[in-house]
């Protein structure tokens, strides 16, 4: 009888041990149906797939500045942030909020969120610094778009001297048609479905963001933007390269991770195979390139995928490392 007891007790605990030995790791991506979404599920169904004994799952999220959060408390493993809140909130400057998130690290660069900044084209704007006195639609309230605007607007030293529309992107190419603002912002993955909806409903022109940027502060007062062109051709009728700025979405992860494990990540998801992947998931997975692995980042890197990009012959900055 003894023996039974023992033999039935072990195949009842066999699953449980077997269960125990899988890793479930959790990645905090999105809204449902946003890129960050895409991306989120992307990683963890590729990585469960071809890593033994791990299991990433994708959860929806707010975004950017919850799966901070979310993984700066290992409430998840791995997240999508802007490498503005991650700059931010390291340093305990987000908005409305002071605590550091201090145990986030990034690994990659994802894809960028670039500025575009539309007049009409029959409106005499031909430079930035003539939006002072006009309305301007930056996004809606509390939104990142309006955020961005705020950051480049006060960098340029017209945010005092502007008008800020708090509307969407759809309301304000509507808007700008009408007339009733004179320049919409739009902080978006280009092709954008609303600046074509501006270009294709009139006659439009993009500003030079970066030449703009370039003649404030935004750059030293905001480390994390980069340059970006949107090429001749994007929109209709903007013939002409539109240098810009932007933020980039960055796949980070926590201090709790080991750098064995992360180096194994980055190695799937940076191969042929992985990256090839990722582009079925979204367009917007041709940005991510190991050359490109690194840029907008001026935050910490982690271990294992410092030692990753480090083998791929790229450098870190002072600040990644």
């Amino acid at each position: 009888m003894a023996a039974a007891a023992v033999a039935a007790i072990s195949l009842t605990l066999a699953p449980v041990v077997s269960a125990q030995s899988v890793q479930r790791l959790a990645f905090s991506g999105g809204p449902d149906g946003g890129t960050f979404q895409f991306f989120a599920n992307g990683i963890a169904t590729h990585l469960s797939r071809n890593l033994e004994r791990v299991d990433v799952s994708n959860m929806a999220s707010a975004g950017s500045v919850e799966n901070l959060r979310r993984v700066n408390s290992r409430d998840a493993d791995f997240g999508i942030v802007y490498s503005g809140d991650l700059y931010l909130g390291a340093q305990g400057q987000l908005t409305e909020d002071t605590r550091q998130y201090r145990n986030v690290q990034a690994i990659s660069y994802m894809f960028g969120a670039p500025a575009h900044l539309i007049v009409l084209d029959n409106a005499g704007i031909t430079d930035v610094a003539q939006l002072a006195g006009k309305n301007v639609a930056v996004g809606p309230a509390g939104s990142g778009a309006a955020a961005s605007a705020q950051r480049f607007f006060e960098g340029v030293g017209l945010w005092d001297k502007i008008n800020p529309q708090y509307i969407g992107y759809n309301q304000g190419a509507s808007a700008l048609g009408d007339r009733q603002i004179d320049a919409l912002w739009v902080f978006a993955g280009f092709p954008n479905a609303s600046v074509i909806q501006a270009a294709t409903s009139n006659r439009v022109r993009l500003l030079q963001v970066h030449e703009a940027a370039e003649k404030g502060t935004l750059f030293q007062d905001h480390p994390y933007y980069a340059q970006v062109t949107i090429p001749a051709g994007t929109y209709p009728n903007v013939n002409y390269d539109v240098v810009t700025i932007q933020d980039s979405a960055l796949w980070v992860t926590g201090r709790h991770m080991s750098e064995a494990m992360i180096y194994d990540m980055v190695s799937k998801v940076y191969s042929e195979e992985g990256l090839a992947f990722m582009q079925t998931v979204s367009s917007a997975a041709s940005a991510m390139t190991v050359e490109g692995a690194l840029e907008g980042i001026v935050n910490t890197v982690h271990p294992g995928a410092a030692k990753f990009w480090k083998e791929k012959g790229l450098t870190l900055t002072d600040a990644q490392k």
